[in-house]
C-alpha cells in the first residue's frame, strides 16, 4: 500500500472507524474526521494504543468552511495527502409524502454536498501533487432504486454520477477516483435514522438487529477494491447480484419494492 496520510470523514463509527483502523494497522497516518469529536477520539485512542498514527478532527462535512480547515490543516501538518474517503452520511426513511424539505436538505448537506467539499479541498492539492486518491462512500442504494428512502437513495446516486464523471477527468492529473457502495450492512447509521413514516415504528417493522454484515465483516474485500483502484466497489460481494439483477430487469426492483411496501402497511 502506497498511502502515508488519509483523512476519513464520519470515521468514529461503522465503516468510516473500520477503514481508519484498517489504515492504521498498515502504517497510515489517519485523519478521523467526525461531527462526534468523543467518539472520534475513542478510534484515535484505539490507534495509539495498537502502535499506529491517529488524529481525531471535530468535523461537519455539510460546512464547507470546517471541511477547508481541517484539509488544510491536515496538509500543512504532513505536506502531503494521499487519500481522501469521504464517507460521513445519514439516511431518512419513509414514504416521500412524508418527507419535508428540510429532511431533504439535510440529508443532501450531507450526503453530497460533504463529498463535493472534501473533494473540492482536496483536488488542487492532490493536482499538485501529481497523485492521490478520493474515495467517495455512496451505497447499493446510489445503484439501484429503494422505496421509502427517495432522500438517501437519490443523494446516493448523486455520489456515483458525480464520481465517475470525476474519474474520468482526474485519470490525467494522476488522481485517482472510485464509488465505494457497500450494500447491506449491520452499522450505527440504522440507530439513528429516524422514520417519517409512522407504520414503519410499529413492532412489527421494527428492523431485526444482527440482519446483516458488519462493515467489520467486508472491510477487506472493501479495502482490495480501493486498493486495485475499482470504479464502483460492491461489497459484500453477494449484493452484486442485486445489482446485476436491477441491470438486467430495471423494472423488477421497484415493482417488488411496492410489494414491500404493502406488506408493510398491512
Amino acid at each position: 500500500m502506497y498511502y502515508e496520510v488519509a483523512i476519513v470523514t464520519g470515521g468514529a463509527s461503522g465503516i468510516g472507524k473500520e477503514i481508519c483502523l484498517y489504515l492504521a494497522g498498515k502504517g497510515v497516518k489517519v485523519i478521523i474526521a467526525d461531527l462526534n469529536y468523543e467518539k472520534a477520539k475513542e478510534v484515535e485512542d484505539i490507534i495509539i494504543k495498537a502502535g499506529g498514527e491517529g488524529r481525531a478532527m471535530k468535523t461537519d462535512v455539510s460546512e464547507s468552511p470546517e471541511v477547508e480547515a481541517m484539509i488544510k490543516e491536515t496538509y500543512e501538518q504532513y505536506k502531503r495527502l494521499d487519500l481522501l474517503v469521504n464517507n460521513a452520511g445519514i439516511s431518512i426513511n419513509g414514504e416521500f409524502q412524508d418527507m419535508d424539505l428540510a429532511g431533504w436538505e439535510k440529508i443532501f448537506s450531507v450526503n453530497f454536498m460533504g463529498v463535493l467539499y472534501g473533494t473540492y479541498y482536496v483536488y488542487p492539492i492532490m493536482m499538485k501533487q501529481g497523485y492521490g486518491q478520493i474515495v467517495n462512500v455512496s451505497s447499493l442504494a446510489g445503484l439501484m432504486p429503494g422505496g421509502l428512502m427517495t432522500s438517501y437513495s437519490a443523494s446516493k446516486h448523486s455520489v456515483v454520477g458525480f464520481t465517475l464523471s470525476l474519474r474520468a477527468e482526474a485519470k490525467q492529473y494522476g488522481i485517482k477516483v472510485n464509488a465505494l457502495c457497500p450494500g447491506f450492512l449491520e452499522t450505527p447509521i440504522h440507530d439513528v435514522t429516524p422514520n417519517v413514516s409512522e407504520y414503519l415504528n410499529s413492532e412489527k417493522n421494527k428492523r431485526t438487529a444482527n440482519k446483516y454484515p458488519t462493515a467489520k465483516d467486508v472491510i477487506k474485500p472493501m479495502m482490495r477494491g480501493i486498493e486495485r483502484n475499482r470504479a464502483i466497489i460492491i461489497a459484500p460481494y453477494k449484493h452484486k447480484v442485486y445489482w446485476w439483477l436491477y441491470r438486467m430487469f430495471p423494472a423488477l426492483i421497484p415493482v417488488m419494492w411496492g410489494k414491500i411496501i404493502r406488506y408493510l402497511k398491512k
